[in-house]
């Protein structure tokens, strides 16, 4: 089945077009429902074989799937291994991308059921939402992260966007003692400015938990703050994924030199 239209073009990352001829791995977009659908299966594989999340799903979700009701607005980045010419490879990474055309067929930003985004509304017509990023356990030591960071840099700066934002996730099957401490930590070193500031919708009730833990950010949160992401404010809590949501925002202008050089071949 062929997916519908993109909502906006994929300027300069055609499916195939963007490969490491020093790896295994190829990055594509998906263009097809049974793309989608190997996504959404490693999405389920991470997130509740993995992670123990019980997330809802809309009507005609196949099992062993994790969908929601934006996914038919997203673009959908694969990193999967090199198939040929009678199958395509397994998929081993993936992120969906939520672009500002998109974003309003689709009636809002998934991280608009979490935050209260109003402070960034100035933000919306370059930005786009990153968002149910995961990568196989298999792969997670080599460089599947990297290449889907490059691909949406590249689509990024050709479309003439220029920021990204999403929820990045603490699990807490420790009570939540972690999230409130990498919390308390980030506000101190990583935090917005004032009028990006954002407010969790449910917010994780950090005054409530020992906030004094000495935690190091999750590899993916530690990469993005590198890349000069910053805390939009305090977490919320995802019942669903039992997760805190940290809103995090990177801007293309702050990338730093080596990153920009990597990720938009500057």
């Amino acid at each position: 089945m062929e997916l519908p239209r993109p909502t906006l073009p994929l300027a300069g990352v055609h499916p195939a077009a963007w490969r490491r001829p020093e790896t295994d791995i190829e990055v594509v977009w998906a263009r097809h429902l049974d793309e989608v659908r190997a996504a959404q299966r490693l999405r389920y594989s991470v997130f509740v074989d993995e992670m123990g999340a019980r997330p809802s799903a809309p009507p005609g979700t196949p099992d062993g799937h994790d969908a929601d009701l934006f996914d038919r607005f997203c673009e959908h980045l694969l990193v999967r291994t090199r198939g040929d010419d009678r199958a395509p490879g397994q998929v081993v990474g993936t992120y969906r991308v939520l672009t500002p055309w998109a974003a309003i067929r689709a009636g809002g930003l998934y991280s608009d059921t979490e935050f209260d985004l109003t402070r960034l509304r100035a933000l919306r017509p370059k930005l786009v939402e990153l968002g149910r990023s995961c990568v196989h356990a298999d792969w997670r030591q080599g460089g599947v992260i990297l290449a889907l960071w490059a691909a949406l840099g590249q689509f990024m700066e050709r479309n003439g966007l220029h920021t990204m934002i999403g929820c990045a996730s603490v699990g807490m099957r420790d009570g939540g003692h972690v999230a409130a401490s990498l919390w308390s930590r980030l506000q101190k070193t990583h935090l917005a400015p004032v009028d990006r500031h954002v407010r969790p919708r449910l917010a994780l009730p950090v005054e409530q938990l020992d906030s004094h833990l000495d935690v190091e950010p999750p590899p993916l949160i530690k990469g993005y703050l590198r890349c000069g992401a910053k805390v939009l404010g305090p977490p919320a809590w995802d019942p669903e994924f039992n997760t805190a949501d940290l809103p995090l925002m990177m801007r293309l202008d702050d990338l730093p030199a080596r990153y920009r050089r990597h990720f938009l071949a500057q």
